[in-house]
C-alpha cells in the first residue's frame, strides 16, 4: 500500500499543484475585484463565497452569479478563471488516466490485492510455485478434491491460462519471481493455514531458493522441491526439504517397475488415479533382450543407471550430440534415431523394445514410427515433453507414455493428499507378484469398472467423534462395523481397507474385518466414489454407530426414546 501511495503522489504531484494553483489564483482574484451590490454600493466577495463559486464554476455547471450580479470586471475574471480551471482539470485527468495505465502501479495494486486475498484465507491451502505443465496438472488434481491452492508464476502468459480455468474454488495467483522471500510471504508462507510449499518452477536454483526460504522462515512446513541436478538436490536436502523429486529418476523407476513388476505398476496406477479400474490390464513387457535407448541426456542417463545392473537387458544408445552428453559405457550409435539406417545400425530388427526419450516430442514420435515399420513387434516406451501434444501421443498408441508433468503432479498429489498410500505401495512391493495379482482381482470386483477413490482416516475426537465416544464407554468397533452400509447394515459398502497404522507405528496390510480399532489409528481406504461420505456418517453419528454395531434403531427424539424405554 505504501508503494501505491508513493507512485500516485509522485506521478500526480505536478497535476495537483497546477490544479491547486489555478483554483487559488481564481479565488484570490474573485476576492480582490470590486463589484456592486443591490443597493449600488461597492463590495468585494468574501473568501468563502469565492471558494464556493469557483468550485462549481470549475465544473462548468453554472448556478449563477452570487450573491449579487457581477460587474464587467468580475465577469471577465470569471471567464479567464473558467478556461484556466478547465484546462487544469483536463491536464489532471489525463495524467490520472496515464497513471492508471502505468505497469508499475498496476503491478503494485495487483500485488497488494493478492497479499490481502491470501491473508484472508482461513482454511488449509498449498502454495504452488510454478504453473507450467506440472503446476497446472497439480492444481487441477488438488482442485478436484476441493483443496485450496495459491499460485505464484513468473510468466504472465501462464497466469493468463490460469485465469481462464474454471476451477470450483478460486485460486489466488500472482505473476512474480517466487524465489524472492517477499513474494513467498505475500503468497501465504507465514499464514497459519499454509499446509505446504511446492517448488516446481523450470529453474533448479529458483526451486532451491524457495525451499531454503520456506524452511528458514517456517521449519515445520512441508516443502516439496523439483530438481534435476544432483548438486542442487544435495544442497536442498541439507536444509531439510521434506521431499526432493527428480523427474528423470521418477521416470526411470516407473519404467523399471513396468518391466520387472508390471502388476505393481498396474496397482499403483489404479490407486493413484492414473488409470481407470476398467482399463487396469497388466502389461507384458519383455524382461530380457536388446533395448534401444534413443537419447542420452538426463532422462537417458537416469534410465541407463537404473538398468545397468540388470544382466538380462542389453542397451544400445542412439544420441546425436555425444560430445555434449558424454559417451555411454555400452554400444552407441551417433544419430537422432529418426532415420531407418541409424536404427538398423542399432540392430532394431532383433530388438525387443525401444525407448524414445529425447527432449523433442516430434523426434520421439518419428523414432517410434520408423522403428515400427522395421520391427512391428517392438515394445514402445514414449517420452512426452509437452502436455499440449496429448492428442497425437494418444494416437501413437505406445505401450507406455512417460509424460513428465502428469507423473510428477500425481506423485506430489499423492504425497500431499494420501501419504499413507506411499507406505502401502512400499509394503506391497515386498509381498510379491502373486499377492499383488490377488489384490488387483479383489479391487476389480469391488470397484466394478468405476474409478478408485482413495481416502485416509484418523481415529481421534475431531475426525471420528462417534467412535471416540464408543471407545470412552468401553465399547469395541471393528472393520466389519465400519464397512457396513448405514442405510442397511446387512449390506457392505464397496470399499477395501488397504492399510492400518497403529499409534505405535505398527503397519497392517489389508486388515481383517474382525480387527478392532483403537484411538489414534490411521486407516487407508479404497472404494467407489461416494463411499467415503457414507462412512463419514458412521464416524460422526453415534446413533448410526449403535445401529451398525447392534442392529438397534434408537429414536432421535426425546419422546421416542422415552417410549422405547417404557416399552422395554
Amino acid at each position: 500500500m505504501n508503494t501505491i501511495i508513493f507512485l500516485v503522489m509522485r506521478r500526480m504531484r505536478v497535476p495537483l499543484l497546477i490544479l491547486l494553483t489555478a483554483y487559488t489564483v481564481a479565488m484570490v482574484g474573485m476576492t480582490l475585484i470590486e463589484g456592486v451590490d443591490d443597493q449600488g454600493q461597492p463590495w468585494r466577495m468574501e473568501f468563502f463565497h469565492a471558494f464556493y463559486f469557483v468550485s462549481f464554476m470549475g465544473t462548468t455547471i453554472g448556478f449563477g452569479e452570487i450573491p449579487y450580479e457581477f460587474s464587467n470586471a468580475q465577469r471577465l475574471w470569471v471567464t479567464l478563471s473558467l478556461y484556466m480551471t478547465v484546462v487544469a482539470w483536463i491536464y489532471a485527468i489525463g495524467a490520472l488516466l496515464s497513471l492508471l495505465q502505468d505497469e508499475a502501479l498496476r503491478h503494485a495494486m495487483t500485488e497488494s490485492r493478492f497479499a490481502r486475498t491470501v491473508d484472508n484465507i482461513h482454511e488449509h491451502f498449498y502454495l504452488i510455485c510454478g504453473y507450467g505443465d506440472t503446476g497446472r496438472a497439480l492444481v487441477s488434481a488438488l482442485e478436484e478434491r476441493f483443496m485450496r491452492t495459491v499460485v505464484i508464476e513468473k510468466k504472465q502468459e501462464r497466469i493468463n491460462v490460469l485465469m481462464m480455468e474454471n476451477y470450483p474454488i478460486y485460486v489466488p495467483k500472482f505473476c512474480a519471481d517466487a524465489s524472492l522471500p517477499l513474494h513467498l510471504v505475500e503468497g501465504g508462507l507465514k499464514n497459519p493455514y499454509c499446509s505446504g510449499v511446492v517448488a516446481i518452477t523450470d529453474d533448479n536454483l529458483a526451486n532451491l531458493h524457495i525451499a531454503i526460504t520456506a524452511k528458514l522462515l517456517k521449519p515445520q512446513l512441508t516443502v516439496i522441491g523439483r530438481v534435476d541436478s544432483h548438486d542442487v538436490a544435495a544442497n536442498m536436502d541439507s536444509f531439510g526439504t521434506d521431499f526432493i523429486i527428480d523427474p528423470f529418476n521418477v521416470f526411470a523407476r516407473k519404467l523399471h517397475t513396468a518391466l520387472h513388476s508390471p502388476h505393481l505398476l498396474l496397482l499403483r496406477e489404479c490407486l493413484t488415479g492414473e488409470k481407470n479400474s476398467k482399463l487396469c490390464e497388466p502389461l507384458n513387457p519383455p524382461q530380457q533382450g536388446l533395448w534401444i535407448l534413443c537419447g542420452y541426456g538426463r532422462f537417458g542417463k537416469a534410465v541407463y543407471e537404473r538398468f545397468k545392473g540388470d544382466k538380462n537387458i542389453r542397451f544400445v544408445v542412439i544420441e546425436a550430440t555425444l560430445e555434449k552428453t558424454g559417451y555411454p559405457k555400452v554400444e552407441y550409435i551417433e544419430g537422432r534415431g529418426t532415420e531407418a539406417h541409424t536404427l538398423q545400425q542399432a540392430h532394431v530388427e532383433e530388438a525387443v523394445g525401444i525407448i524414445a526419450g529425447t527432449d523433442d516430442d516430434v523426434n520421439n514420435l518419428s523414432i517410434i514410427m520408423t522403428a515400427r515399420e522395421i520391427n512391428p513387434n517392438l515394445f514402445v516406451v514414449l517420452r512426452q515433453n509437452r502436455a499440449d501434444n496429448q492428442i497425437i501421443f494418444e494416437a501413437a498408441k505406445a505401450d507406455i507414455v512417460m509424460q513428465a508433468s502428469q507423473i510428477i503432479a500425481n506423485h506430489i498429489r499423492v504425497l500431499l493428499t494420501t501419504p499413507l498410500l506411499v507406505d502401502f505401495l512400499r509394503l506391497s512391493k515386498r509381498r510379491g507378484h502373486k499377492w499383488i495379482r490377488q489384490l488387483l482381482t479383489r479391487l476389480k470386483d469391488v470397484l466394478n469398472s468405476t474409478p478408485a477413490e482413495i481416502w485416509e482416516m484418523r481415529i481421534d475426537k475431531n475426525s471420528a467423534p462417534a467412535l471416540w465416544n464408543a471407545f470412552s464407554q468401553g465399547n469395541s468397533v471393528n472393520f466389519e462395523c465400519l464397512q457396513a452400509d448405514p442405510r442397511e447394515r446387512q449390506k457392505k459398502l464397496a470399499c477395501i481397507p488397504l492399510l492400518l497404522v497403529r499409534s505405535d507405528k505398527e503397519m497392517i496390510l489389508l486388515p481383517e474385518e474382525s480387527e478392532c480399532l483403537a484411538p489414534g489409528d490411521q486407516l487407508l481406504w479404497c472404494g467407489r466414489p461416494g463411499v467415503a461420505s457414507w462412512m463419514e456418517w458412521t464416524l460422526r453419528d453415534p446413533l448410526v454407530l449403535v445401529y451398525l454395531s447392534t442392529g438397534e434403531i434408537v429414536p432421535r427424539s426425546y419422546v421416542g426414546r422415552w417410549f422405547l424405554k417404557k416399552r422395554k
